[in-house]
């Protein structure tokens, strides 16, 4: 009996000894989680439900996906569907049909009340609020009339589903780590990337034509978290700590009311980079060659080394008669490097990958850009070689709109697929051919103008030459290797050229001109500062639908002396291509945009750059440039209309040849010698 009470006595020691441990390691966890936790939401973590506050050694939200989207097909095989796709497909674009359905692209509002006019080609888009509807010219809407294609038991579905987002991941190339969110969906798990944004400060300067650059510390900035949500159309909340008033006022006024989502398209930009200092990267690059040195000897690349040389000593060019010296940096260099391009350049398309993600061309529409070039570089006989023994570059024959209609899951909002399929693909060829693993990809080229390109061909393509739309240095763009693409607005795939042209200097009577959807966070303040405040400057929001509208939008541009270019959800914009087309000085307003051909054209001489937070001034800034000035610049943009022009049968600098001397041009100062 007094054996049995010392064994009672020993285990109540024992066991108060291991609650005191176990007690004692929960408050340890507790402290631990307080420190890293934003708030101190410390015992919340140790709570199924509970809402938890990301954060990490970079402050970026980051949480690992825990699961993935499942492919819509296999990517590397084709099935008897692909056939009938096809012969549908290649009526549609000879037919030159439009093609349009809502798509999901980095913001919060799906297309409603599409309405399609079928003569002219154009499109027109409701804002879902009431019954304005606009001009389509921006990629507002980028799946022009697939109803065409699918059928009107999916355009029914198109119209009846509901909006969805999809979060960009501007920062990753700077971070080098994937930013994934997961959100609670009906009780499953999917997975978006979002980035954190420093707003508070970025966003009162654009009221302002100061910029400063303040660094806000991490109880500041704009914290994720992880909230419940009963549909595919809530989503995840950002909270703006209460003890500053300054950040919730300027993110509400960018985003709209505060419980909706800030994305890093709503968001201005953390860094700017100016013109000049893109002029110093690509010059700093250009004494550098940043390729990939070549793992084995190429006659080829001798050949390049060889072109360098030559480009490199080009003789001074005086009155050439081609060529208007004004629109280029150095025309002398740009007219020896098109003529050895011309001579010498020999690209390998290669034949793998099934339609319609490959070989198949979209000729009209917002991304028509990436369309154009693959049906004339894949008919080309002057540059394809049909032996990839003889290429110099190796062209990768994809597009990146036909990827996201065919393999994106809808309101899955993970583009992960995509992603995989491209590194699919680069790994299936570098397996089949000894080409791609010789240099690691760098003399292989893409040419991408949807938004996601970017992310689709981070990483797995990072060495290749991109051409892309989305020339967004914060987005993981290199200058000086990449080729920043012209977005394009096809609108007749027959006649790319319709409508080219625009009234005379002394008949366009409007100071400035824009119109168009209020698409991410710098529209809504042009037309702040600038809707129906000036009768010189013709600022508007969407404009009212009918075919009287579309022609007075082209009529607006045709007549006016600037057409203001702000940027939309990203920092690319067709209005760009499209004053140059009516022949009117373009006004970039887009903090991190590369011009087109940024590494050959000198857009000082043909429009006007300014900063985003220089809206407030930008009258003043237009009035200041004088007459003669002005005329020079309008010389200039009809000079330089012939390189920003599709023909159906190439002609010499024209936009096609431009797009390729670009890519050769940037190969020719990347290559490294064995």
């Amino acid at each position: 009996m007094e054996s049995l009470s010392q064994f009672v006595k020993l285990f109540h020691v024992q066991t108060r000894r291991w609650l005191f441990v176990v007690g004692l390691l929960a408050v340890t966890h507790l402290l631990f989680q307080s420190l890293l936790l934003p708030y101190g939401k410390a015992l919340q973590s140790l709570l199924p439900d509970a809402e938890l506050p990301i954060h990490d050694e970079s402050s970026q939200p980051t949480l690992k996906t825990l699961t993935k989207s499942a492919m819509v097909r296999n990517p590397l095989t084709v099935n008897a569907s692909d056939e009938t796709n096809d012969s549908v497909f290649r009526e549609f674009v000879e037919d030159g049909d439009n093609y349009n359905l809502d798509r999901e692209i980095g913001h919060d509002s799906g297309l409603k009340g599409i309405v399609r006019d079928l003569n002219d080609g154009f499109v027109f888009e409701g804002n879902g609020q009431d019954s304005s509807i606009e001009l389509v010219t921006d990629r507002e809407v980028d799946d022009e009339d697939v109803e065409d294609l699918i059928g009107s038991s999916a355009l029914d579905s198109a119209k009846n589903r509901e909006n969805s987002s999809i979060l960009e991941l501007a920062s990753e190339a700077r971070h080098g780590l994937p930013l994934e969110q997961i959100v609670k969906l009906n009780r499953e798990v999917s997975t978006a990337n979002t980035q954190e944004q420093h707003t508070s400060q970025t966003a009162k300067n654009l009221e302002g034509p100061k910029t400063v650059s303040t660094t806000l510390t991490p109880f500041e900035n704009i914290t994720f978290l992880i909230t419940k949500v009963s549909n595919a159309s809530s989503f995840v909340s950002s909270v703006v700590p209460p003890s500053n008033p300054v950040t919730s006022k300027n993110v509400s006024a960018l985003t709209g009311s505060p419980g909706k989502k800030k994305m890093r398209c709503l968001l201005p930009p953390k860094t700017v980079t100016s013109v000049n200092e893109m002029d110093h990267i690509l010059m700093q690059r250009r004494r550098s060659s940043r390729a990939m040195r070549p793992r084995w000897s190429s006659i080829r690349d001798q050949e390049v080394l060889a072109a360098r040389a030559e480009i490199e000593k080009a003789p001074i060019a005086v009155n050439d008669r081609e060529l208007y010296a004004p629109l280029f940096r150095n025309v002398s260099r740009f007219k020896r490097s098109y003529e050895l391009m011309d001579r010498t350049l020999k690209v390998y398309v290669y034949r793998d990958g099934n339609k319609p993600i490959f070989h198949q061309p979209i000729l009209k529409g917002l991304y028509a850009s990436e369309g154009w070039f693959m049906k004339l570089m894949e008919g080309n006989k002057h540059f394809v070689v049909k032996d990839p023994q003889k290429a110099h570059l190796f062209y990768m024959p994809f597009s990146s709109r036909m990827l996201e209609y065919t393999l994106y899951v809808r309101n899955s909002h993970n583009r992960t697929n995509l992603r995989q399929y491209l590194k699919d693909y680069s790994e299936k060829i570098a397996a089949k051919y000894p080409y791609w693993n010789r240099t690691g990809g760098a003399d292989h080229l893409l040419v991408a103008c949807h938004d996601w390109a970017p992310y689709e061909t981070r990483h797995h393509m990072e060495h290749c030459i991109k051409a892309l739309c989305n020339a967004d240095v914060t987005a993981g763009f290199k200058i000086g290797r990449d080729v920043s693409l012209p977005e394009t607005y096809v609108r007749a795939a027959r006649n790319p050229l319709r409508d080219l042209g625009g009234k005379p200097p002394s008949r366009r009577r409007n100071l400035a001109f824009y119109a168009g959807n209020m698409h991410g966070y710098l529209r809504p303040i042009l037309l702040k500062h600038w809707k129906d405040k000036d009768p010189d400057m013709k600022i508007f929001g969407p404009m009212p639908p009918g075919v009287a509208s579309k022609m007075n939008y082209i009529q607006h541009m045709k007549s006016s002396k600037y057409c203001i270019c702000p940027k939309g959800y990203e920092v690319n914009s067709p209005r760009v291509v499209e004053a140059i087309f009516y022949e009117c000085v373009p006004v970039i307003v887009s903090d991190n945009f590369v011009p087109p051909f940024f590494e050959v054209l000198d857009w000082g001489a043909f429009s006007v750059i300014i900063a985003e937070s220089e809206i407030p001034n930008l009258k003043n800034i237009l009035l200041s440039i004088s007459k003669e000035k002005y005329l020079q610049m309008q010389l200039a943009v009809r000079k330089v209309q012939r390189h920003f022009l599709w023909h159906a049968k190439p002609e010499k600098y024209d936009l096609f040849h431009m797009t390729l001397h670009s890519i050769w041009y940037n190969r020719v100062y990347q290559i490294k010698p064995r």
